[in-house]
């Protein structure tokens, strides 16, 4: 059996959150709510009149789901296989999906994608440049 690659596990979790943003940011702009409005009503003013949060919301998923997939001008790049960045960005996108009501799954979903980042980094996992391979072993053993 082989090792669990946690990092591209942890990539597939956070795609689907940001495909799921997305569509939480459409579905907003429709039915525009903020998920904590049973608490306040001063949040209202980010979804209504000027769709702010949804848009937020949309921009922040596409930018998730281009980093994860990811886009060949990032492929490869220092920003694609930084963990570090990804665990510093990532709360700032489950953040703004938790405040829109139809979001609330995918900022579940950032953050569970998020601990099993966490988890990769804390056992010395890299990104490769090369998207979804795997890491080259060195041959330091005599043939």
């Amino acid at each position: 059996m082989g090792k669990l690659i946690k990092n591209h596990w942890a990539r597939l979790i956070v795609l689907t959150a940001g495909v799921y943003q997305v569509m939480a940011g459409i579905h907003g702009f429709f039915w525009p709510k903020i998920f904590w409005d049973f608490l306040t009503k001063n949040l209202d003013g980010a979804v209504k009149p000027i769709p702010v949060l949804q848009t937020l919301n949309v921009v922040f998923g596409l930018i998730m789901v281009a980093w994860e997939w990811p886009l060949p001008l990032l492929a490869g790049s220092a920003m694609h296989r930084s963990i570090e960045l990804r665990l510093v960005l990532i709360p700032i996108g489950a953040l703004a999906a938790a405040l829109l009501y139809q979001g609330t799954n995918a900022a579940l979903y950032y953050v569970i994608g998020m601990i099993v980042y966490f988890w990769a980094y804390s056992e010395g996992e890299v990104i490769v440049a090369k998207p979804w391979s795997l890491p080259q072993r060195s041959r330091s053993g005599k043939v």
